[in-house]
């Protein structure tokens, strides 16, 4: 007979094939095999290699086709595509670009003192400068109702903020040539290079054109700036690097991938924080952030399975504290409303709207809750508790109560000093804000009567362990990401708050052992007998 394999085994499992075989397609990615020419197979040679005398030219222009009167921005006649460099140039801004319109660059690589419109050796690429998003609201301060910056930008309008998509200005633009001396299987190109190959054939011999690659990863939304109608002329820094065969491969399936999303609905900024990813750390660093991003994904998994599991199963409240549960529930609410009112990058988003959610039913059950609903109208009614649960209920009044002497007087007195000295959106904004500061400065103080519970009844049993490890693994993992994705600094500086909540509980835990006559976390004894009809053998 088979044995039952468990769900969270087979979770496991599913999660270890999924990471080898995302490992063996990096590798695939970034490792390309070489043609072996003396085995008479056909291959493609750099036309690199005869080491021609190569021009930059870099145009703009009102269309993506190039007869919109391209405009030359940058020259380079003796182009050494072995030397990196970057180069400030000002760029005329077409009235039809101002009023809301888009610019185009070529960027060109072609044989030197030739016309790269006549340049039957030439490569180019086409991108974008101009870039679309909603302006973010104006913030003033909502005592005075002025905009401080005002002072220092005597220009800016008053104005509404629009919400439509404005147009807004690329100000880098990063490209790169596959500078390898590498030759390709002429029947096994692969299909991400391919696309930016322009092969020349003589007679037999095949060769392909220096590969040119603009680098759209590199534009992150810090570097947009605004175009106005009064902008004749702004600022580009044209950046150029070789790049290897291997982290072409890779950038290629990345920039496919962020632009994927895009087409999901993913707006720029939500795209800008995946680039973060990949384009501010190195190749390394961005392995282990698969890693451990792989794993935050399978901890996130498992605490929310075996959360609901326990409150599934649960059956009384002795040892648990009730306020703790609820002060859960109302700070992943406000930090969720936070997030959103911040537009913070949906990895972040989306696990904290799940995680108010399910904190919203684990009240239902802490304080036994039924809903009736007679029409549109609800009716609550609310359990009753038995006797060791009122003496848990006093344990948690006892330390609520010392606490709110500390707590209250701290949130109303930050909340009092933002709103004089701090500017927001909206008294909204402001209102969030407040609360949430609250939440991840003092919240973990509400941690504390369920120590104190524990305490009282020297016991930890009752707790559900599964689900804290698992949090507690994600916890630390949520410290390696605190440096990696972008997020407010509260939040950041929350993820190690959190560090030493769990280890208080460690050592709850490792103080009182397991007394398999105290009540569960189910309400259940070890010892108990099973409750059952007695047989005759």
């Amino acid at each position: 007979m088979f044995q039952k394999t468990s769900f969270t085994t087979l979770i496991i499992g599913v999660f270890v094939v999924y990471v080898l075989h995302t490992c063996w397609v990096m590798y695939g990615i970034v490792y390309t095999k070489p043609c072996d020419e003396s085995s008479g197979v056909h291959c493609v040679t750099p036309y690199l290699a005869k080491k021609p005398r190569l021009q930059l030219s870099i145009y703009t222009s009102l269309k993506a086709t190039g007869d919109g009167n391209p405009n030359l921005i940058l020259n380079i006649e003796d182009f050494d595509i072995h030397s990196k460099f970057e180069r400030k140039v000002n760029v005329s801004i077409p009235k039809k670009t101002r009023n809301n319109g888009t610019l185009y660059t070529y960027v060109f690589v072609h044989q030197a003192g030739v016309s790269p419109w006549h340049d039957n050796k030439e490569v180019h690429l086409v991108a974008q400068l101009t870039s679309y998003m909603v302006l973010k609201p104006q913030e003033v301060n909502l005592i005075s109702g002025e905009d401080p910056t005002q002072q220092s930008e005597p220009h800016r309008k008053t104005t509404n903020v629009p919400d439509r998509p404005v147009a807004h200005w690329r100000s880098r633009l990063t490209f790169n040539i596959m500078a390898d001396d590498f030759s390709f299987d002429g029947e096994s190109l692969p299909g991400d290079v391919h696309r930016y190959m322009k092969i020349l054939q003589y007679g037999k011999k095949v060769q392909y054109l220096p590969i040119l690659f603009v680098d759209l990863l590199s534009n992150r939304v810090k570097d947009l700036m605004v175009i106005n109608s009064s902008t004749t002329e702004l600022p580009l820094t044209v950046s150029y690097d070789t790049i290897s065969l291997g982290k072409l491969r890779f950038w290629i399936h990345m920039q496919d991938a962020v632009y994927s999303l895009q087409q999901f609905g993913f707006t720029e900024k939500d795209a800008d924080e995946i680039k973060g990813i990949f384009v501010d750390t190195n190749l390394y660093f961005l392995a282990l952030t698969f890693v451990v991003a792989a794993f935050h994904l399978l901890f996130d998994f498992l605490a929310f399975k075996n959360d609901i599991s326990f409150w599934k199963k649960k059956k009384s409240m002795v040892g648990m504290s009730s306020k703790a549960v609820l002060w859960r529930c109302f700070s992943t609410i406000v930090i969720f409303l936070y997030l959103l009112d911040e537009q913070t990058s949906m990895l972040i988003l989306i696990p904290a709207g799940v995680g108010s959610i399910i904190e919203v039913w684990k009240v239902k059950k802490a304080f036994k809750m039924q809903i009736h609903w007679h029409g549109l109208k609800p009716t609550f009614k609310f359990g009753t508790s038995d006797e060791s649960e009122r003496r848990t209920e006093a344990y948690d009044t006892q330390a609520m109560k010392y606490l709110s002497y500390l707590l209250y007087p701290l949130c109303i007195g930050g909340a009092g000093y933002s709103l004089v000295y701090v500017k927001y959106k909206s008294w909204y904004s402001w209102l969030i804000n407040s609360l949430v500061n609250g939440v991840y400065a003092f919240g973990f103080l509400f941690m504390l009567p369920q120590l104190f519970v524990n305490y009282k009844f020297k016991s930890v049993a009752h707790l559900p362990w599964k689900a804290f490890m698992y949090k507690a693994f994600n916890t630390f993992i949520d410290d390696v990401f605190a440096f990696i994705i972008t997020m407010p600094t509260s939040h950041r500086l929350a993820c190690f708050r959190d560090d030493v909540v769990f280890l208080g509980y460690l050592y709850q835990r490792w103080l009182y052992p397991v007394d398999k006559s105290r009540v569960n976390e189910y309400g259940e004894s070890y010892d108990e007998k099973p409750k059952g009809k007695p047989h005759k053998d």
